[in-house]
C-alpha cells in the first residue's frame, strides 16, 4: 500500500467529496453495481484519511524519551569510596 503525502490531503477530501456525489447519483439512478464499486473507493479515501490524520497527531505528539540532564551524567563526590585491594 502507498502512504499519501501529507500535502495531498486537501486532494484525499476532494476525491472523497466527490465519491459521495457520485454513489449519491448511482443510487438515484438505480447503478447498483456502480455503487458498490464507488462505496470501496470511498472506503479507500477514507482510510487514507484516516493514515494521514493519525500520522500528524503522532508527528505532533512529544516523547519523552528520559533523556539525563548534564548534572546527572558528570555527577562526582567529593569522598569516593576506595576500591578494595586485590590483593587482599
Amino acid at each position: 500500500m502507498l502512504r499519501p503525502e501529507p500535502e495531498q490531503r486537501s486532494r484525499l477530501v476532494e476525491i472523497r467529496d466527490n465519491l459521495i456525489a457520485r454513489i449519491t447519483e448511482a443510487e438515484r439512478e438505480g447503478w447498483l453495481g456502480e455503487v458498490d464499486g464507488l462505496h470501496v473507493s470511498l472506503a479507500g479515501a477514507q482510510d487514507k484519511l484516516v493514515q494521514l490524520d493519525n500520522e500528524a497527531t503522532r508527528r505532533s505528539t512529544a516523547v519523552s524519551l528520559g533523556m539525563p540532564t548534564f548534572g546527572q551524567t558528570s555527577a562526582r563526590t567529593e569522598n569516593p569510596t576506595p576500591l578494595p585491594d586485590p590483593k587482599g
